[in-house]
């Protein structure tokens, strides 16, 4: 599977499901702007989460049709993937991994979760471990917005752990508050990230902020990085490849 554009491994494409798009045209709209970016593939990640349809797996996995259904018919080139923002504090998450209930990206190898945004998760390196140990490696959505990766060396701690971390691209251009600009920015001053995803939740003003964000990225990271981090690595982990 060859992917020569950009690959996104975390939004809300699907609609009508979460906080994410409302309608298909509004999932059309967002897949426009992503495209026009240099967007090739994407694994839209609907939240696995009790107050959101989107918890039905079933449902996603119907709506993830119907979506490439329309992509086409539009002439909209984005290959798309399962997925899923999985929660830590979700107490049926740990049992899951392994059996048909998982909602792992793409080949399985990798399941996006989300810490809390507020309040503490010291048992983060515990669950970690246990994920790796099941065969799965966890990638930690936007980790610049949480409350636990504001302690310092936490988020070098978990990646020596063995997890991999998902910069928000938002958060370079301050979508998010200094606060997350700056953790984003010194996590990437370290190298802590894996891959730089878009978490888009709405076509409103899509194409201009993704963009500034992508032009932010590749100015602090260098042509080198910004390649492995919405290129080469996403579509690695894709195709279940996390080393």
């Amino acid at each position: 599977m060859i992917m020569s554009g950009l690959v996104d491994l975390h939004l809300h494409l699907l609609p009508g499901v979460d906080d994410g798009s409302k309608t298909l045209e509004e999932t059309l709209e967002m897949a426009r702007a992503l495209v026009s970016l240099g967007y090739t593939h994407a694994a839209p990640s609907p939240h696995h989460r009790a107050e959101y349809a989107s918890r039905d797996k079933a449902l996603c996995a119907q709506k993830l049709e119907e979506v490439k259904t329309a992509l086409a018919a539009a002439g909209l080139s984005l290959g798309l993937f399962v997925n899923a923002e999985n929660f830590f504090l979700d107490e049926d998450l740990l049992p899951s991994l392994g059996t048909a209930a998982s909602r792992t990206l793409g080949q399985g190898k990798v399941l996006l979760v989300e810490a809390p945004y507020q309040g503490p998760l010291p048992m983060l390196t515990s669950m970690v471990f246990r994920m790796k140990l099941k065969g799965v490696t966890p990638l930690i959505a936007h980790p610049e917005r949480c409350f636990e990766f504001e302690k310092k060396g936490r988020a070098a701690e978990l990646v020596q752990a063995g997890a991999l971390l998902q910069l928000d691209l938002g958060a370079l251009i301050g979508r998010y508050g200094k606060a997350a600009e700056k953790l984003a920015r010194q996590f990437l001053a370290d190298d802590l990230y894996a891959v730089a995803a878009t978490d888009l939740h709405s076509p409103v003003n899509a194409k201009a902020w993704v963009g500034e964000s992508l032009r932010a990225l590749e100015k602090a990271a260098g042509a080198t990085r910004f390649e492995a981090l919405v290129k080469t690595r996403p579509a690695a982990l894709l195709q279940g490849v996390t080393e």
